[in-house]
């Protein structure tokens, strides 16, 4: 027999390892075992391995509903759409700031109704040295709805399930807080309880867009040469192993591939980092996601599209997600046994008192919700997700992307950083760092003349030749007859004269080379720099 197609579905409000473990102990029964279950966080997804006729897609979705979370069956796309109604997109921001403005109203309405700040605090708490004002309740209750609206039904779902969590944990303390007149303790832990999540599920929808963003830098359409001479543009995930398609000069190369004819400077910072373009001719290898520069390129493909270096690095990065820094891991266990026993612990303060040594019934309620008000978690639950985000944010401000919070602590523990190639960490984008006039020539003289041939250039070398020469005032007139060189450099006229711009390996085709320019450049070359050369037919220039 053989094994079921996997079926997909999207689930709203899943975006983090908590969600995950509440959906395996409710599908997981349905379906036969929790093997059967697969999630990926980063996309919204539950793949389930089970026969769609012995567990039909509705019950899927009705047991995703009953878990206080949306789902719906997964459609090709749907993991970079917006959601589809403005709620979805924004609700939980604007319960968040709800929660938030009602809170800071409810306390200025407390203290302006009261006197004054000390008076609202009271000696006793905010609560309790007199009445908290109608006007300051209205507030606070709208504060602590919109703070626990979305956390409501996983609180639910977990006391049906007589599995305590952090949400039922919350929630208690929250009505605990309003039980024994503590209205701005309530709303306050309402508001940061709802502000923990919403960054949380601000850090998974920035993770979305930026593997989005990775996904975004193949093109979806590959042009493809026919046996016949002529070219189509099909699908890049159509185009099988083996066959030959065309780049031209400027596009992004869509697959990974061997080059079959032509040579041209690609731009492979996109995946390798690498700033300085690398030349390719027949036979060189090139990603898909990288840039062609200004030859046309044929290029056999050597991997399916979903087997592309980009789609593995893509996917490491969504397999990244999903693994929880370390903190992170940690306050889950803690919440796992520390909840279960704070409720346990005010349920027995609630009750052996006045079962077993008299004490009043009213005395020990409003003592076991105060135990679980002070013992609620939430500057620990919160100060995990925040500082995480707040580190992610900070790198992506810098232009780095991080991976996820699992890689923002290992740098703590880091004792030694070792760098490969030539030990650089290059800025990613080229500058003149020397120039080497030879034959009688000057600097100014030797700029204006590789200035000239690099004027027409989009070359990345050619941009910061020319921005070196515009630094100094150096006037630079284009060259004329100008061509390039595929792949080796460019050719064209200054003030009458012929002159020719390459790298060490064309000066060395050209049969210019003496041992003492050869050894200035390999010097260079070993000091991770990239030479530029130029020359007329009888000399080399510097």
């Amino acid at each position: 027999m053989s094994d079921p197609v996997p079926r997909q579905f999207k689930i709203r409000g899943m975006d983090c390892a908590e969600e995950v473990a509440i959906l395996k102990r409710e599908i997981g029964p349905l379906v036969g075992g929790e093997d059967r279950l697969s999630f990926d966080i980063l996309k919204a997804r539950m793949t389930l391995a089970a026969p769609a006729g012995e567990v039909p897609d509705g019950m899927i979705l009705q047991a995703v509903e009953r878990t206080g979370m949306g789902a719906q069956v997964w459609k090709e796309g749907s993991e970079n759409a917006e959601p589809a109604g403005l709620w979805q997109r924004w609700g939980r921001t604007a319960l968040t700031a709800v929660s938030g403005l009602a809170t800071l109203g409810g306390f200025a309405t407390h203290a302006g109704l009261a006197g004054g700040l000390a008076e609202a605090f009271g000696s006793e708490g905010a609560g309790l040295a007199h009445a908290v004002p109608p006007a300051a309740k209205i507030l606070y209750t709208l504060a602590i709805l919109a703070g626990v609206w979305t956390v409501l039904p996983k609180a639910w779902f977990s006391l049906r399930r007589l599995r305590p969590d952090m949400n039922l944990l919350m929630t208690v303390a929250v009505l605990g807080a309003v039980a024994i007149g503590e209205w701005l303790e309530g709303a306050t832990v309402a508001f940061l309880f709802a502000l923990s999540l919403a960054l949380e599920s601000w850090s998974i929808g920035r993770a979305r867009r930026a593997v989005a963003a990775l996904m975004d830098l193949a093109p979806q359409m590959a042009r493809v040469r026919r046996p016949g001479g002529g070219e189509e543009e099909v699908p890049a995930e159509q185009v099988e192993v083996g066959a030959v398609f065309v780049v031209k000069p400027g596009e992004r190369i869509p697959l990974d591939g061997r080059v079959v004819s032509g040579a041209s400077a690609v731009n492979q910072a996109p995946i390798t980092g690498e700033s300085v373009p690398a030349d390719k001719a027949a036979g060189a290898e090139v990603f898909a996601g990288t840039i062609n520069g200004d030859g046309a390129l044929e290029i056999e493909s050597t991997r399916r599209a979903e087997e592309s270096t980009l789609a593995h690095i893509i996917r490491m990065v969504e397999e990244a997600q999903s693994r929880r820094a370390p903190s992170e891991q940690w306050v889950d266990r803690f919440a796992r046994v520390y909840t279960p026993a704070v409720m346990a612990l005010a349920l027995a303060v609630l009750v052996v008192p006045p079962l077993f040594f008299g004490g009043s019934w009213d005395s020990w309620i409003y003592r076991a919700l105060v135990l679980l008000v002070i013992a609620c978690p939430c500057a620990l639950v919160i100060s995990t997700p925040v500082s995480i985000v707040a580190a992610l944010a900070a790198a992506a401000h810098s232009g780095v992307l991080v991976k996820g919070g699992l890689f923002v602590e290992i740098p703590a523990r880091l004792r030694a950083v070792a760098l490969d190639k030539t030990g650089t960490l290059t800025w990613g984008r080229p500058a003149v760092v020397e120039v080497v006039p030879l034959a009688g020539h000057d600097e100014r003289e030797l700029l204006q003349r590789v200035g000239a041939l690099e004027a027409r250039s989009e070359h990345p070398l050619a941009r910061a030749i020319l921005a070196y020469a515009k630094d100094r005032g150096i006037d630079v007139r284009p060259a004329d007859d100008f061509q390039i060189l595929q792949g080796k450099g460019a050719t064209g006229r200054f003030d009458g004269r012929e002159y020719w711009l390459g790298s060490h390996r064309y000066l060395e085709e050209r049969g210019q080379e003496t041992p003492e320019i050869h050894e200035r450049l390999e010097a260079m070359s070993q000091a991770g720099r990239t030479a530029v050369v130029v020359g007329t037919g009888e000399h080399v220039c510097g």
